[in-house]
């Protein structure tokens, strides 16, 4: 029998306080107050720090969260199988993802998901940073990486193609790079961690360092000084298919490109059981972007030949 204390725990950290996990629980808060200290003397360590604002788990407590809520799910599961109840998606799901992707393609469509599954209660935080999903109880965490670390179960979503590409009022006044070895006479525009650029046209790999012209910690910063007219920058076609199918962008040097190592993921901690929401979401997120809402074939293809491309096929 599973200890009632471990549920009193869990429910502690996902409400965030005693009195809303006490009034979940239909005990009182002194009650509640009583039994997580008494858990904490049989354990012999310190699982919540509590201050007179908040409430926040400690190390030992995050890793003991994450076990007690892998033990509540698989007897849920279990309960499940036995009686033969459906598994509906049903509980609180915590979602993250890139702040432009999350406001771009996640999103706009989310009341689908909703209206499929009325159980769920939804959080979506978007961050541009590599949150702990454990640390930060995230259910599902959008990510675009090449490596996935193996703590982690990667479902691939979609490819994440780059190019470089400015305004069309940047080039008339600097003049287009007809190699790479040009850009350094121009502004080049990247977001902090976002340097050296990685190149490649068939064989052939750059790596450049970009001092950008404007220094910002923001993606989407980055893509509204190249629509202005500042620089030239590395972009992803999720972010500026549009801008490009409507010219308010255009490539440079075509036949450069990002690697194309880079993908789109849903993410979710390794565990024996997945909950229904989870499920649910990552197949939400599938029909979303299958087929991708960007397209290799809205980029215009007439511009200016890269000359070094060129020489390298002929």
């Amino acid at each position: 029998m599973l200890d009632p204390d471990y549920v009193l725990f869990a429910q502690v950290i996902e409400a965030g306080s005693l009195s809303a996990a006490a009034r979940a629980l239909g005990i009182s808060p002194a009650m509640a107050s009583k039994r997580l200290a008494r858990l904490e003397a049989r354990l012999g360590v310190r699982l919540i720090q509590r201050t007179t604002r908040r409430l926040a788990a400690t190390d030992a407590g995050e890793r003991f969260h994450a076990d007690v809520v892998t033990i509540l799910r698989d007897i849920a599961a279990a309960e499940a199988r036995v009686t033969g109840a459906r598994d509906d998606p049903a509980g609180i799901l915590r979602v993250s993802a890139p702040t432009s992707f999350g406001r771009l393609h996640i999103a706009p469509r989310l009341h689908d998901f909703l209206r499929e599954a009325p159980g769920v209660s939804l959080e979506l935080m978007l961050d541009d940073a590599n949150v702990d999903l454990v640390a930060a109880r995230i259910d599902v965490a959008v990510r675009i990486a090449s490596v996935i670390p193996p703590s982690l179960v990667a479902h691939r979503l979609a490819d994440s193609p780059r190019l470089l590409c400015a305004a069309p009022a940047y080039l008339a006044e600097r003049g287009s790079p007809r190699t790479p070895g040009e850009l350094s006479r121009h502004r080049l525009l990247a977001a902090e961690g976002q340097s050296p650029w990685r190149l490649v046209n068939g064989r052939r790999h750059l790596s450049i360092d970009v001092q950008s012209h404007v220094r910002t910690n923001s993606s989407e910063i980055v893509r509204e000084l190249a629509l202005s007219g500042v620089g030239i920058a590395l972009r992803s076609l999720w972010d500026v298919g549009d801008a490009l199918s409507a010219g308010r962008l255009v490539p440079v040097l075509p036949g450069w490109e990002g690697p194309r190592d880079l993908a789109i993921h849903a993410l979710h901690p390794r565990a024996p059981t997945v909950p229904a929401a989870v499920t649910a979401f990552i197949a939400f997120l599938r029909r979303t972007l299958d087929p991708a809402p960007w397209s290799m074939a809205a980029v215009p293809r007439d511009r200016d030949r890269d000359p070094a491309a060129d020489a390298l096929r002929a």
